[in-house]
């Protein structure tokens, strides 16, 4: 039996969940209560959990420790009645090729048990929503990858659950569509739908996201609202350093220049370094300059964004979070 829950209180509350593969850790001991209606971005490279937890989430793998509950359903033992008010949109369309977009819907609205005189009229309200209306009798396999992605939200959302569980929804995508997905996204959470979103893309987490948490290596290391984690960089200048020349394997021997400062590497060219004094940075800088041979391209003072705060959190670079699954 379900909890009472508080209105506008946690609507998925989690508590030590780890989730272990032999001698691997691959989630470590979560503690997370997530709000109803917000949007909560879980963000980190590939490989540091994000799916793991949701699987764990949405009863398709057990924990190895901990609980978890969705509206005050334990995952484990009522995972059944947990599922009435969740929709799932995996990293991997669960929608089949050969079914159309409409017959897609009604099939997935009899699996989810929506009654029998609810399913035309749901399935067709979610295809004018979506902006495939027109397309509703084409063939799954037919349509582009944005539109794929666009349906399988769709068929997550044909029981009205009140939590969306969305695993890297544009990965893979171009830029429209991805911003056209974005959209779509921005709007469920306008209609107070409570969105669980994993991501590896920083810029799609500071736009979507009322909070996130940073996940490295299965462990959260930050929780905050996008503006939070950015004011974490604030009481430190920072500075971006663009060389004429190959900087690659050269970091060190420019921070032994500017002590005091923390300095990341951000392409083969381009620096950005963190803390110390802008001045004494720049005279550094320029010394290191002229004793390797390498001209100055660029010196530029910028504004904390959620890429440094995640750099600062981490010690990563951005560039681990912009490969995609498979190393692309």
């Amino acid at each position: 039996m379900a909890v009472n829950l508080v209105p506008g209180g946690p609507i998925i509350q989690i508590e030590e969940l780890s989730k272990r593969y032999g001698d691997s850790l691959v989630v470590d001991h979560l503690n997370i209560q997530i709000q109803e209606g917000e949007i909560f971005g879980f963000l980190g490279p590939n490989g540091s959990g994000k799916t793991t937890t949701i699987r764990m989430l949405v009863g398709l793998s057990k924990p190895t420790e901990g609980r978890a509950s969705i509206l005050g359903h334990d995952v484990l033992s009522d995972i059944a009645e947990a599922k009435r008010y969740i929709g799932v949109v995996p990293d991997i369309s669960n929608l089949y090729d050969e079914l159309s977009a409409r017959k897609n819907l009604l099939f997935m609205a009899k699996l989810y048990g929506v009654p029998s005189d609810q399913r035309d009229s749901k399935a067709d309200e979610l295809l004018k929503t979506f902006g495939l209306y027109e397309r509703r009798n084409d063939l799954f396999n037919t349509f582009s990858r944005g539109m794929k992605r666009a349906l399988t939200i769709a068929a997550a959302l044909i029981h009205s659950p009140k939590v969306l569980f969305l695993d890297e929804p544009t990965t893979g995508l171009d830029v429209v569509a991805a911003q056209s997905l974005r959209n779509l996204i921005s709007n469920l959470h306008s209609q107070g739908l409570t969105i669980f979103l994993t991501t590896h893309y920083l810029e799609e987490a500071d736009l979507l996201c009322d909070r996130i948490a940073i996940l490295v290596k299965g462990k959260i290391v930050k929780i905050g609202t996008p503006e939070e984690l950015k004011r974490l960089t604030e009481e430190k200048s920072v500075i971006e350093i663009t060389f004429t020349g190959d900087m690659r394997g050269r970091t060190e021997e420019l921070s032994a220049r500017i002590p005091g400062t923390k300095i990341i590497s951000l392409a083969d060219n381009k620096v950005r370094i963190y803390g110390g004094d802008p001045p004494k940075i720049f005279e550094g800088v320029s010394q290191f300059a002229r004793d390797a041979g390498i001209g100055l391209e660029s010196v530029n003072s910028i504004r904390p964004t959620l890429e440094d705060a995640f750099m600062r959190i981490t010690g990563l670079s951005p560039i681990v979070m912009a490969m995609e699954k498979g190393g692309k």
